[in-house]
């Protein structure tokens, strides 16, 4: 197996993750809304849908069409870099439980939740993003993707963060820019 069909297998298993994100967050959407959640930051999202899932082709495309030579020491370091922003991504989502979710949907009358990851960082899962984002093209030296999406994501996450910000302190406030 070549080194980019095996970053290609990477990738396919990290969307196929993504996919049972989607699933678990669909289940954790129903339980907020039938508990009364409301959602905000409804704007921001398809452009994080979209955002996401560009990322992942984009890695793959520059990846096929560049066919960077790749160092030993660049793909295993940033592969150990992708494992432990996953393992970091699953401690935030099993700590949050019923609360985790990929939209912003908040139950009245629960607490923010401070255990696990949450009693060192507020936003930890977002640590996860940042890192992987980074790590996972770099994985097959995609520097384009890793810049582009790092950036891109900069600015998503100044946005969803104050909007998550926002949900949590049960402030009735507008997304920015909205």
């Amino acid at each position: 197996m070549t080194s980019l069909t095996a970053f290609t297998v990477l990738v396919c298993l990290v969307a196929l993750e993504r996919l049972a994100e989607l699933v678990v967050s669909k289940r954790n959407a129903a339980w907020s809304f039938e508990r009364g959640g409301v959602e905000t930051g409804r704007s921001h999202y398809p452009v994080m849908v979209v955002l996401h899932s560009g990322f992942l082709v984009a890695m793959l495309v520059e990846a096929w069409v560049r066919r960077p030579e790749v160092p030993g020491w660049l793909a295993w370091s940033m592969l150990a870099l992708v494992v432990l922003a996953q393992g970091l991504r699953w401690w935030c989502i099993r700590t949050l439980g019923h609360q985790w979710n990929t939209r912003v949907i908040v139950v009245p009358g629960l607490t923010p939740v401070r255990k696990g990851p949450y009693r060192l960082l507020d936003h930890p899962n977002y640590v996860a993003v940042v890192v992987e984002g980074a790590a996972l093209p770099m994985v097959h030296a995609a520097w384009i993707t890793a810049l582009g999406f790092t950036v891109l994501n900069a600015a998503l996450l100044y946005v969803r963060i104050n909007v998550e910000n926002a949900a949590i302190g049960g402030l009735q406030v507008g997304e920015p820019g909205a």
